[in-house]
């Protein structure tokens, strides 16, 4: 590989990583300022919004500021608003439904739309792609280009046609360079470029840590008797004990479809915890049975989200470019909504590089970017709720939420009793060892509400090249059998919601002969491993481009 052809480039004003509604709306902005600015996105899902995974019950603030008449468009993807809301918490068989004039407003729904963020995603690029912007699916950005003073010039998307053993075949298509003036990465939760780029310029230095937690959805087709289009249900509690954060969501929306979904914090202490098998095991709470008796599960999906917000947001901009979206931390973790803080900081780093295009700039910093967005609505969004979740990690979900709850309600005043408090340990470093907790025991899946992991992989619809190098690399492959299996029982082989990792035993009777291995054929990019894995050992790389789930209508 070390002889290959140079790559060929194509230059921009502006070169967008990432086709999610940050992305997207950071190039919409970019042509509505100015037509003339050549604008280029790449993404490395199959195609817009196969890789778009979110509730989602949708703020309209950041749509409404960037495409004003969407409301008036027949072709919109958002027609259903929230009609009923309601928050619950939840026990192993009761629960109870908290009134919702206790609700700090922040909360309250009602004025929002329930639908499909990866169906917004793909409304967004027509219209972007009617404005002239270049939009190339199937394309992993897998390497950042620098210059000779340190700043970015644009990416590289990955090679295509490399055997596992790392040699090309037959089929073989070299990467393209896309280079551009700045460069925005818009890439979601714990990209994997944006992670090189925090590290390299020191971004996260004076910040909290960012956190984390993992979200797993389903979408359902119901008993038309059962829908009620426009019901949001969000609760706490049950199946996770009062030391583990986390929450479930169920959406109503248009043709007899709902969604069910769980967010588990990743700052989980017991190794012996699986995500995956507490969201099923939630479903058969009476609160969700009854929804999904007699339905359809369609489709299934996870992905992690920030959750660290105000104080862990890093600093947005280098040379060369900036973050945008979840690549920065925007997600309001109370309101579990990111997308419209996701459009709305699209359209401010959109402005600011339109700005400096203008004035003739190029490859600086946006510092207009970095310098406004606390100030403005962003800002005004994350720091309401900047304590609810080191208040909950600290005092856990019973005295931790209520805490919370009181500080949104002063914050909605204009003060906080506690000021900022920090978030503590990274998720990586939480877990306690085997000999200090209670292995958790799971019920098998009933196939009815409850289902096992492969099968939801396969309703994923992933699908990576076989024959390509394995795009999980670990540091020391020594690590998952040496370390982590006698001290946590290797968590990889748990907290992975797709069944990627596994410790196969040459002798299973006596468990000797272990052995780790890795089915990277079943990763949904969630990036679970490469956050909560103990040893910080392994690190999710771009697959080939266009691998990965395809998500329809999610």
């Amino acid at each position: 590989m070390s002889e290959l052809e140079p790559r060929e480039s194509m230059d921009y004003d502006v070169v967008v990583v990432g086709g999610g509604p940050s992305g997207l709306a950071a190039a919409i902005r970019l042509k509505q300022i100015n037509p003339d600015f050549t604008v280029v996105v790449v993404e490395k899902g199959s195609e817009i919004g196969a890789h778009i995974l979110s509730g989602a019950v949708i703020d309209p603030i950041g749509i409404d500021k960037l495409l004003p008449d969407w409301r008036e468009d027949p072709a919109r993807p958002l027609k259903t608003e929230v009609s009923d809301d309601h928050f619950y918490v939840i026990g192993e068989a009761k629960s109870v439904k908290l009134p919702n004039v206790m609700m700090p407003p922040m909360l309250n729904n009602h004025g929002n739309f329930v639908g499909s963020l990866g169906n917004l995603c793909r409304y967004m690029a027509a219209k972007a792609e009617e404005l002239g912007v270049e939009i190339y699916p199937g394309f992993a950005a897998a390497e950042v280009l620098y210059g000779d003073q340190g700043e970015v010039l644009g990416v590289a998307t990955g090679d295509m046609g490399v055997g596992r053993d790392g040699k090309p075949k037959d089929s073989f298509t070299r990467g393209m360079e896309l280079r551009g003036k700045y460069t925005l990465f818009a890439e979601g939760a714990r990209g994997s470029l944006s992670k090189q780029i925090i590290a390299r310029y020191g971004l996260a230095e004076g910040r909290e840590p960012q956190k984390f937690g993992i979200g797993m959805k389903e979408l359902w087709q119901i008993d038309p008797a059962k829908h009620k289009p426009g019901l949001v249900q969000h609760t706490f509690g049950w199946p996770l004990d009062n030391h583990t954060g986390g929450g479930s969501f169920l959406y109503h929306f248009e043709d007899n479809q709902v969604v069910v979904g769980f967010v588990l914090h990743l700052n989980y202490k017991n190794p012996t915890l699986s995500p995956f098998d507490e969201f099923q095991r939630l479903k058969q709470h009476p609160l969700f049975r009854d929804t999904f008796v007699g339905g359809k599960r369609i489709s299934y999906g996870a992905r992690v989200i920030n959750e660290g917000g105000w104080q862990s947001a890093p600093k947005l901009t280098f040379p060369g470019g900036a973050l945008v979206g979840c690549a920065a931390g925007f997600i309001n973790v109370p309101r579990i909504k990111g997308s419209h803080n996701a459009v709305l900081s699209g359209v401010e780093a959109a402005e600011a590089a339109a700005e400096a295009l203008a004035a003739g700039r190029g490859h600086d910093e946006l510092s207009a970017y970095e310098n406004g967005w606390r100030d403005g609505p962003i800002g005004q969004d994350l720091k309401k709720v900047r304590n609810v979740k080191p208040l909950w990690s600290k005092y856990g979900t019973l005295l931790g939420v209520t805490l919370g709850g009181v500080d949104m309600w002063t914050n909605t005043l204009g003060f906080s009793l506690f000021g900022t408090l920090g978030h503590g340990k990274p998720d990586h470093a939480t877990l306690k060892p085997l000999s200090e907790v209670e292995p958790i025991v799971y019920p098998k899946p009933d196939g009815v509400v409850s289902f096992d992991k492969l099968s939801s992989v396969f309703l994923s619809n992933t699908n990576h090249e076989e024959d390509q190098p394995v795009h999980l690399k670990l540091a020391d492959p020594s690590i998952p059998v040496e370390k982590n299996l006698p001290l946590y029982g290797e968590p990889a082989r748990l907290y992975c919601p797709a069944g990627v990792y596994e410790v196969v035993y040459g002798d299973e009777a006596t468990k000797s002969d272990p052995r780790f291995v890795i089915n990277a054929q079943n990763c949904v990019h969630c990036k679970t491993c490469d956050i909560k894995d103990p040893a910080q050992n392994i690190t999710w790389t771009t697959p080939e481009g266009g691998g990965g789930p395809n998500y329809p209508n999610m």
